[in-house]
């Protein structure tokens, strides 16, 4: 898979903890590609899930929050994982390839 909109970016708490942080600002017209990449990247977490989806604080081990923000012509989607460093590090070595 190759994403071809979404941009991610990585931090690490320190504490083997990551937040991949991945968003995209299009027209209209390209909203169906972006979720389809969303929806792509949600799909292998759950698949190479290093446990339960909940926030972490209470008890998950990895979550995912989207939102898709209109603002005239442009379409904002944001993506957001929290998990394991290792987890998040993989995906986005997948994602990247």
């Amino acid at each position: 898979m190759t994403l071809h909109y979404l941009i991610f970016d990585a931090s690490d708490d320190g504490e083997g903890t990551g937040t991949w942080d991945a968003m995209a600002s299009v027209r209209a017209a390209d909203v169906p590609a972006v979720l389809a990449e969303v929806r792509a990247v949600l799909d292998w977490a759950e698949r190479h899930s290093p446990g339960p989806r909940a926030p972490l604080d209470e008890g998950g081990a990895w979550d995912a929050d989207q939102q898709v923000q209109p603002d005239g012509d442009w379409t904002t989607v944001t993506l957001t994982l929290t998990g394991p460093w290792g987890w998040g590090d993989a995906l986005v070595e997948r994602l990247t390839q």
